[in-house]
């Protein structure tokens, strides 16, 4: 069983820069490929950007390609979500989830494990 925490949400203007946080905990970290997803109001669960167990792979969404990174640390069992330039078409509620699987991972349905989401708001 592994347990995510999102952190680093928050209220910025666009233009600006937010470093979203997800520390796992449980389960053999490293075995896991991550992704981040984010929720509009209204709208579905869509995919953001996706890292592999090892962090060699990594596949963004059209959307943020060029302005979001997204990295593992897995001695700190923690994977990040640089997101800069942010416009307000990027607020929602950003999940980050996992599975234990050597492939990179892009769709919602592929992942079995969850966060409880972080808020991003950008103001224009």
């Amino acid at each position: 069983q592994v347990q995510l925490v999102e952190s680093g949400g928050g209220l910025v203007q666009a233009g600006g820069s937010l470093r979203l946080s997800c520390a796992a905990s449980g389960g053999t970290r490293s075995s896991y490929a991550m992704g981040w997803f984010r929720q509009a109001p209204g709208k579905e669960r869509e995919f953001v950007a996706a890292i592999s167990r090892s962090g060699y792979y990594i596949v963004y969404a059209d959307s943020v390609k060029g302005r979001f990174t997204i990295s593992r640390d897995n001695a700190k069992n923690t994977v990040y979500l640089q997101m800069n330039s942010l416009k307000p078409e990027d607020m929602a509620v950003y999940y980050c989830a996992a599975k234990a699987s050597v492939e990179i991972l892009t769709s919602p349905f592929d992942y079995n494990y969850w966060g409880q989401g972080t808020q991003v708001t950008v103001s224009s």
